[in-house]
């Protein structure tokens, strides 16, 4: 059950750099036990979001919580219940793994060693080895089993599996699972679409720090077409006048359309003609995602509207 007051909290949070605004208004809150995914390209306002909250930036205007806890104002109790996983981690390259994961246990105010030791099992990763002699894969297997063995109240994370390899991209989103699973919150920032589809609840997509949507996957799935494709003998359906149809091909036994919104009218004109098959897709959060973005000019596709 969520807390009353929110793990985190954006409030009209504004951050300019000169005339440059990386971040404009947000307002965007997460509840104990959620795992909410940060979405946007390079530039977005993803990572400026996050430094607000960690209070490494104070913001223009308005303000980023923790607990209820100004960020900018109050950092050192806001940090007791945090943990953060940078995309990028650099370590001290004559301590080995393992004592790295020491000293980021006693700075974090405690962790658990025992789990420590089965997130080191788990991520394969060999602790006696010195810092200066790990890949960038390895570096980011040290963040983020620090950040995981703290077991903290909230997990703050930036681009996490970036370096990591495929079986360790897995081995993480069921740590994720667990975490929230016990009850921890997560911010995830990421652009690695399948990543935030496998393991969030809800998605902020962030346009030139602005955030043009967020909610559940089914949520923003109801506000996109579905993909149809059918097989029909004899006459064509009549789907002459149905709400939500667009970019209709019907010719030689195919039937190819979007729909927006319920399928059902769609469904009963497609019962009362003679069609053999019928398949029905949704949307994949990719497909979401570059809805709000195009490649050409980035601009979000029905801006206007």
């Amino acid at each position: 059950m969520a807390s009353h007051t929110p793990v985190v909290r954006f409030v009209e949070t504004s951050k300019h750099f000169g005339d440059v605004v990386a971040l404009d208004r947000l307002t965007l809150e997460v509840g104990e036990g959620e795992i909410v995914g940060l979405l946007g390209p390079n530039g977005a306002g993803k990572t400026t979001t996050l430094r607000t909250l960690l209070g490494l930036m104070k913001p223009t205007s308005g303000q980023a919580e923790i607990f209820g806890l100004d960020a900018w104002s109050d950092p050192i109790d806001a940090h007791r219940k945090l943990a953060y996983i940078p995309g990028e981690f650099h370590v001290w390259p004559q301590l080995t793994g393992g004592q790295i994961l020491d000293l980021l246990g006693a700075v974090s105010g405690g962790y658990d060693p025992a789990y420590r030791d089965q997130l080191v099992g788990r991520f394969n990763f060999d602790p006696t080895k010195k810092g200066r002699s790990y890949s960038k894969g390895n570096r980011q297997k040290i963040a983020v089993i620090a950040a995981l063995m703290t077991r903290a109240p909230l997990l703050v994370m930036d681009e996490p599996t970036s370096g990591l390899d495929p079986l360790m991209e897995a081995t993480f989103q069921d740590c994720l699972r667990e975490a929230k699973a016990r009850g921890q919150t997560i911010l995830l920032s990421s652009h690695i679409l399948s990543e935030v589809e496998a393991v969030c609840d809800r998605v902020a997509v962030l346009r030139r720090g602005v955030l043009v949507e967020h909610g559940t996957l089914a949520e923003l799935r109801h506000l996109h077409a579905h993909s149809v494709e059918a097989t029909y003998e004899g006459e064509p359906p009549d789907l002459e006048g149905l709400p939500g149809i667009e970019d209709v091909y019907v010719r030689d036994g195919i039937i190819r359309l979007q729909v927006t919104g319920s399928t059902d009218p769609l469904l009963k004109a497609l019962a009362a003609a003679h069609v053999p098959s019928i398949q029905m897709r949704e949307p994949s959060l990719e497909e979401l995602f570059h809805a709000y973005y195009d490649e050409s000019d980035d601009v979000p596709a029905g801006a206007a509207g």
